[in-house]
């Protein structure tokens, strides 16, 4: 998996991300750094997603429920560590197909640090697209203590190696 591409002598391109050659079944890939969640992150995400739950967005309120503080909703959650697969596990991708088997196992709080991890389960060419393939990934996310909080599948289309295209932008 090459991290730079020699543009001519002594300059080089970052390349970034997994083509679909790359995958390798039961290969797992650790996505760092870690990122921690903030008090903003959980509000503004949570309103912008119109998730106006008040165990999201009202300390007092959130004071009230078995958690004691505001808890981190869930699409939050969902979107930073799916976000931190992307570099790796589909920067190169055409698109996301879909996820499935969405499971929250435990609670994120303002102040967790998250860290993923991404499994390939299962990879075929594409039938109908020359040049691409469907790639399945199993992610789980884990709070700082290890405790897994998030796991899901993702399916998505990779890209194939192939010949340098000019049209195509840079990655």
């Amino acid at each position: 998996m090459p991290a730079y591409v020699e543009l001519e002598p002594g300059r080089f391109r970052e390349d970034v991300g997994l083509r679909y050659e790359d995958y390798v079944i039961g290969h797992v890939f650790e996505h760092r750094p870690g990122r921690t969640i903030t008090a903003t992150d959980n509000i503004w995400s949570s309103l912008l997603c119109l998730n106006q739950h008040p165990l999201h967005i009202d300390e007092v309120y959130a004071s009230t429920t078995p958690f004691k503080k505001l808890l981190v909703s869930s699409l939050v959650t969902f979107g930073i560590v799916n976000g931190m697969t992307v570099r790796t596990i589909s920067q190169q991708a055409v698109a996301n197909l879909g996820w499935d088997k969405v499971r929250l196992s435990a609670p994120v709080f303002v102040g967790d640090t998250l860290y993923a991890e991404t499994t390939i389960l299962a990879k075929r060419p594409s039938g109908s697209r020359p040049g691409e393939g469907i790639v399945t990934v199993h992610t789980v996310g884990r709070n700082q203590d290890g405790v897994p909080v998030i796991e899901f599948d993702r399916t998505l289309m990779a890209t194939m190696r192939g010949p340098a295209r000019p049209d195509q932008p840079e990655h």
